[in-house]
């Protein structure tokens, strides 16, 4: 496996960026890292990993033209990277538009795929159950078209990644009957019927409950959702917290309770997720946080490993490959 990581751009800025690669070579040494940006913060990773240069940092706030003017960004130049040495994936916490825009337009659509998704699993209340959950966030709008292409690359991803073989999909939607939801998911719920492993809608409280394998979303409400549950994880961590620091009485009774907490907010935390997959492309393009700590970029490229491993790209291809 080749991985490609564009260290610029991130909040953090590239010393976490690195710590997470040194977490990530100590579990997987024999994947063959190729770490783009500035020379001297990459010399503590030589030993490790192929060093190549870019000084410029893309602009979070990078529209499409910028962005493919910014030829020198670490950004551009890993992706260029990952064509010229045919790598199997590449990783970046910059600008999320920019990234998506420049992957899609150079690394290329799958034939078939008429728009590429974000796509990400969330843990749900029955133990050892994800949820995968597309598109959160690679567009605003979306046509009833792309959403039915949503479900089908979302059952993809989940025979591919977690082996079920008939993933029950649901229609995210503001009630579970057939006639709600926005009129582009209306018209959708009507493809999606002829769909077998299609159960219906579902709304937003209900996602993370476990029955669904798939849930699809428009980017738009996808990202927003994303975003509130990761919000929601934080505050409930935090409350915990609170909780049991009000006297000696509740931190006696956080000893009696210590490893259930702990797995509670293990399984809450949504940096050990990391990351997100642009599917529908042409490799293995991973979105991680644009906060990430070390620890959030190593969980974020282990998915890209995973998914690398898995060969997701080559079963997408595939499953579009049947329908020509």
């Amino acid at each position: 496996m080749k991985f490609v990581i564009d260290t610029l751009g991130g909040d953090k800025g590239a010393l976490e960026i690195i710590e997470g690669i040194k977490l990530f070579h100590q579990e997987f040494p024999d994947v063959e890292l190729i770490a783009v940006g500035k020379i001297d913060e990459l010399e503590a990773i030589k030993e490790i990993a192929n060093i190549i240069e870019a000084k410029e940092v893309m602009p979070m706030d990078a529209g499409v033209m910028e962005a493919m003017r910014m030829k020198d960004s670490s950004m551009s130049v890993a992706i260029d990277t990952l064509i010229k040495e045919k790598a199997d994936g590449i990783i970046s916490s910059g600008s999320t538009g920019a990234f998506l825009s420049l992957a899609t337009l150079k690394i290329k659509k799958i034939p078939g795929v008429i728009r590429p998704a974000l796509i990400t699993s969330f843990p749900t209340i029955i133990d050892g159950k994800n949820v995968v959950l597309l598109d959160v966030g690679a567009s605003v709008e979306n046509t009833k078209e792309e959403l039915v292409q949503f479900a089908k690359m979302g059952a993809l991803y989940d025979r591919a990644v977690f082996g079920i073989k008939e993933p029950k999909i649901y229609l995210a939607s503001n009630g579970s009957e057939e006639h709600k939801g926005s009129s582009v998911g209306k018209e959708a719920y009507q493809i999606l019927k002829e769909d077998k492993n299609f159960v219906g809608n579902m709304e937003a409280r209900d996602v993370l409950k476990g029955h669904a394998d798939v849930v699809v979303f428009d980017g738009y409400s996808g990202n927003i959702f994303l975003k509130g549950s990761e919000g929601m994880a934080k505050m409930m961590s935090q409350l915990m917290k609170d909780a049991f620091k009000k006297n000696i009485i509740t931190k006696v009774g956080y000893l009696f309770a210590k490893s259930g907490i702990n797995e509670l907010k293990n399984k809450m935390d949504y940096k050990k997720v990391g990351g997100a997959l642009l599917i529908g492309v042409n490799a293995v393009v991973i979105k991680a946080h644009g906060n990430s700590d070390g620890p959030a970029f190593y969980s974020a490229m282990k998915v890209g490993y995973n998914l690398m491993r898995k060969q997701v790209v080559e079963e997408i291809k595939k499953g579009f490959s049947l329908n020509e």
